[in-house]
C-alpha cells in the first residue's frame, strides 16, 4: 500500500529531486550550443547506465539477469525515458520552453487520474484534486502568462509535450511493481536506464551522425558528466525511492518542484532576477501541495473542532 501523505524523508527527497532535475536545466542550456539533440539524451542515459552499473558492483549487488525483469526494464525506460524524451526534445523544437514547462507540469494531472482507475491504494481525493489544480496554477503563473499567446500555434508540438506527461504519469503506476519485486531503488534505476540507452542510442547515430561533430570542449564534457551523473544517475535511484515509499501520484508533484528549482538555481548561479510573479506562483505551489499532502488542512479541521 503506497502512502496516502509523504513523511519528513519522502518530502526531503522529492526537494532533492527537484533539484537535481531543475538543474538539467543549466546543463542542458549549455549542451544545447555544442551537442545536436538526440545525442545529449543518448549520452545522458549512457553515462548514467555506467555510473549506476559501477555503483551496482562497488556496492556487492548484482543485476537480475531474468527476461521477465528486464522486460520491466525496458517497459520503463520506453514510459519514462524514450518516449517523454522523444516527444519533448522534438516539441521544444516548434514551441518555447515556457510553455513546455507548463505543459509538462500537467504531469500530475494525469497521474491523479490514471492512479485513480489504475490502482487500489491511489484513489482520486478532493484534497488531492484541489491541491493539484493549485499547483498547475501555481506554475502557470510563475512562468508567466505570456508564454501562453502562442498556444493554440504548432498544435502537434504541444500535444507532443502533453504526451510526454501522460508517458511520466503511466511510468510512474508501471514503476510500482519493481518494490513487488524486491529490488532495491538503484537496480531499476540502472535497468531502467540501461534499456534506455539500448533504444535511444541507435536513433542518435542514424539521425545526429555524432561521429562528424567536432572534439567537445571541456565545458561541454562537466555539462555533461552534471546532466548524467547529477540530474539523470542519482535522480532516478531518489525517484524509486520515493515511488516505492509514497506512490506515484506523490511522485509526479515533483513536475511542479522543478520550475521552483530552476528558477532559484537561475538565479543563484546566472544572477537572474526574482520577479514578484515568481514569488506568487511558488507561495501557491506551497498552498497547492499542502492540501494534497492533507494534513495540514486536517490539522486545521481539529484546532476547529476542539474550539
Amino acid at each position: 500500500m503506497a502512502q496516502k501523505s509523504m513523511g519528513a524523508a519522502e518530502w526531503g527527497m522529492l526537494l532533492g529531486l527537484s533539484v537535481l532535475w531543475g538543474g538539467s536545466f543549466l546543463f542542458n542550456g549549455i549542451l544545447v550550443h555544442q551537442l545536436p539533440p538526440f545525442t545529449i539524451v543518448a549520452s545522458r542515459v549512457a553515462l548514467a547506465a555506467i555510473a549506476l552499473h559501477v555503483i551496482v558492483r562497488m556496492t556487492g549487488q548484482a543485476m537480475p539477469r531474468d527476461r521477465q525483469t528486464w522486460a520491466a526494464f525496458f517497459g520503463m525506460g520506453i514510459l519514462n525515458n524514450v518516449i517523454p524524451f522523444l516527444l519533448i526534445v522534438w516539441g521544444q523544437t516548434h514551441i518555447a520552453s515556457g510553455l513546455a514547462s507548463i505543459l509538462n507540469a500537467t504531469t500530475p494531472l494525469f497521474a491523479v487520474v490514471v492512479a485513480h482507475f489504475l490502482t487500489t491504494d491511489e484513489k482520486m481525493t478532493g484534497n488531492r484534486l484541489i491541491g493539484v489544480v493549485v499547483g498547475f496554477a501555481g506554475v502557470a503563473l510563475m512562468i508567466g502568462p505570456s508564454v501562453l499567446s502562442s498556444f493554440g500555434s504548432n498544435v502537434l508540438a504541444q500535444l507532443a509535450v502533453l504526451g510526454a506527461a501522460f508517458s511520466y504519469s503511466l511510468a510512474g503506476i508501471f514503476g510500482r511493481r519493481f518494490r513487488r519485486m524486491g529490488l532495491a531503488p538503484i537496480i531499476p534505476a540502472a535497468g531502467q536506464v540501461t534499456a534506455s540507452t539500448i533504444l535511444l542510442l541507435p536513433v542518435a547515430l542514424f539521425v545526429d551522425h555524432p561521429w562528424t561533430l567536432g572534439t567537445p570542449s571541456t565545458e561541454t564534457w562537466v555539462a555533461l558528466a552534471g546532466l548524467a551523473i547529477l540530474s539523470t544517475a542519482i535522480a532516478y535511484v531518489l525517484f524509486f525511492r520515493i515511488l516505492a515509499t509514497a506512490g506515484a501520484t506523490n511522485l509526479m508533484l515533483v513536475t511542479f518542484l522543478i520550475p521552483v528549482s530552476a528558477i532559484l538555481l537561475g538565479a543563484l548561479i546566472l544572477g537572474e532576477q526574482l520577479q514578484p510573479k515568481h514569488f506568487i506562483g511558488m507561495a501557491m505551489i506551497a498552498v497547492g501541495l499542502a492540501a494534497i499532502d492533507g494534513r495540514l488542512l486536517a490539522f486545521g479541521r481539529r484546532r476547529v473542532a476542539a474550539e
